[in-house]
C-alpha cells in the first residue's frame, strides 16, 4: 500500500488529506458519499464514509493539537467533486447504477439525459483511473465479492452493465432454468433479484447471439424473463447506422423491464436508423502526430502497407499478415487488443506517412466528447484497450432516451 499525503488550505485552516492506494473501498465509499450528498442515497454511505473521512482528512490545529473533520472540509471536497468534466446533473430525473463500468460510457450517456449515478463498479485499476479523472468518483472493485455488492443502494430505476460474455456450464436444471453459476452474469442475476430495478440495460458483443451455439443468450433471456419477471427486448445495432458515429460496430443490446413496475413496457422501441453525416475526417486529428505512431520504411511490413494503403479517405486494418481496407469508409470495429501491435490494428494514410490511430482518435470513434474527456497518464496500450472495450456513448444515449420515455 502506498500512502499519499497532501496539505490543502481553505477557510484559513490547514487540512491534511491522506489517501492510500489500493484501499478501493475507502476511496469508493467516500466518493460515492460525496456524489450523493444531496439525495437520500447519502444515508446509505454516510456512517462508513464519515469514519473514513476521519482517517483521510484531518484539520491540523498546531496550538490545540486537534485532529477533526469539519463541515468546511466536507464542503471543500464537495466543491472538488463538481470540478470534474462530467459532474452529476442538476435536478436529476432518475437514478441508475453502472456495473462493469469500464471508463464510463454508460454514465456519460445517461447523465446527458438527466440521470444520476448512485453506484459504480469496475475492477480494472487503469480503467478506475480514467473513470475517476472524468467523474471524480472512484469505482468499487470486484462485483463478484459479496462485500462489493453490499454497497449497492436501493431505489434506483436502471441497472446498466456492459458485462463480459462467458459460456455457461450446464450443470443441471433448476425448474427449467439452466445454471449461470461460475459466470459474471450470475452476479448480475443476484443483484437484479435483490434490488428489482425497473429496467436492466445490457450491452455485449454481437457474437453473444451465437456464443456456445446460442445457449448463452437463451439462458440470459430465460433467467431475465422466467425467473426474474422481466420482459426482455434484445436487438443488434450498429454505431454507424444508429448513432451517426463513423465506426462499423455491431453490438447486441438487451433492455429488460420489470413487468410489474412497468406495465407499459410494450411501448418501448429501439431507436430507428439515422443518416451517417459524419466522416472519419470529423474524428481524425489534424497535422503530424507523434513519431512512434508512424511506420518506418525499414519496418518488415512497410512494403505491404505502402502497396495497399493508397487512400486518405478510409481506415485500413492490419490483420496479422495482410491489410484490409474498410470499403464503407468508416472506422473498422475497435477492439481491446488493437494496441498490442499484431492484430486488428487500425491504420491510416495521412500527409506524413502511414500511422496508427492515436488513443484520442479511438475514444472519439466511440463518441466520447474529446473537448472534455480526460485521458490519464497511463500507457497507450491501456488506453487502446479501454477504448476498444467501451460502448459507443451516443448510441447508448439514444437507447436510454427511449427507455426513459417509457418509465418516467
Amino acid at each position: 500500500m502506498k500512502e499519499q499525503i497532501s496539505i490543502e488550505d481553505f477557510d484559513e485552516k490547514k487540512y491534511k488529506i491522506r489517501t492510500i492506494e489500493g484501499e478501493d473501498n475507502k476511496k469508493a465509499v467516500v466518493s460515492h458519499y460525496l456524489h450523493n450528498y444531496n439525495n437520500e442515497i447519502k444515508d446509505h454511505y454516510e456512517e462508513e464514509a464519515i469514519t473514513y473521512l476521519h482517517e483521510i482528512v484531518e484539520y491540523k490545529n498546531e496550538e490545540e493539537n486537534l485532529d477533526i473533520v469539519s463541515e468546511s472540509a466536507v464542503q471543500y471536497l464537495l466543491h472538488e467533486v463538481e470540478k470534474y468534466p462530467f459532474p452529476t446533473p442538476q435536478n436529476p430525473s432518475f437514478k441508475f447504477i453502472d456495473l462493469f463500468a469500464g471508463i464510463g460510457g454508460f454514465r456519460i450517456a445517461l447523465q446527458n439525459i438527466g440521470g444520476e449515478c448512485v453506484y459504480t463498479s469496475e475492477w480494472n485499476a487503469d480503467s478506475q483511473k480514467t473513470y475517476q479523472a472524468n467523474f471524480g468518483q472512484f469505482p468499487f472493485g470486484d462485483i463478484t465479492k459479496k462485500s462489493t455488492k453490499n454497497y449497492i443502494p436501493n431505489n434506483f430505476e436502471i441497472l446498466c452493465a456492459g458485462f463480459p460474455c462467458q459460456a455457461f456450464s450446464i450443470a443441471g436444471n433448476r425448474k427449467g432454468f439452466q445454471d449461470t453459476r461460475g459466470t459474471l452474469f450470475f452476479d448480475l442475476e443476484k443483484i437484479i433479484e435483490t434490488k428489482k430495478p425497473k429496467v436492466v440495460f445490457l450491452e455485449n458483443v454481437k457474437n453473444l447471439v451465437s456464443h456456445d451455439k446460442g445457449k448463452t443468450l437463451k439462458v440470459i433471456l430465460e433467467i431475465l424473463e422466467k425467473k426474474l419477471g422481466y420482459k426482455a427486448y434484445p436487438k443488434i445495432l450498429n454505431s454507424s447506422t444508429h448513432a451517426n458515429v463513423p465506426q462499423n460496430r455491431e453490438r447486441i443490446f438487451i433492455v429488460a423491464f420489470d413487468t410489474e413496475q412497468v406495465p407499459n413496457h410494450g411501448d418501448f422501441k429501439f431507436p430507428e436508423p439515422i443518416p451517417l453525416s459524419k466522416t472519419i475526417h470529423d474524428v481524425l486529428e489534424k497535422g503530424k502526430q507523434a513519431d512512434h505512431l508512424y511506420y518506418k520504411k525499414d519496418h518488415q511490413y512497410y512494403p505491404e502497407l505502402e502497396k495497399t494503403m493508397t487512400s486518405k479517405d478510409t481506415i485500413y486494418q492490419w490483420r496479422r499478415v495482410y491489410v484490409r481496407e474498410n470499403k464503407s469508409q468508416v472506422c473498422p470495429t475497435l477492439t481491446a487488443n488493437m494496441g498490442t501491435g499484431g492484430h486488428n490494428v487500425p491504420l491510416i494514410l495521412d500527409d506524413f506517412g502511414i500511422r496508427k490511430l492515436t488513443p484520442k482518435e479511438c475514444f472519439a470513434f466511440q463518441g466520447y466528447p474529446m473537448d472534455k474527456f480526460i485521458l490519464p497518464n497511463i500507457a497507450n496500450s491501456k488506453l487502446y484497450m479501454q477504448a476498444g472495450n467501451s460502448v459507443t456513448t451516443p448510441l447508448i444515449e439514444r437507447i436510454a432516451q427511449n427507455i426513459i420515455e417509457v418509465i418516467v
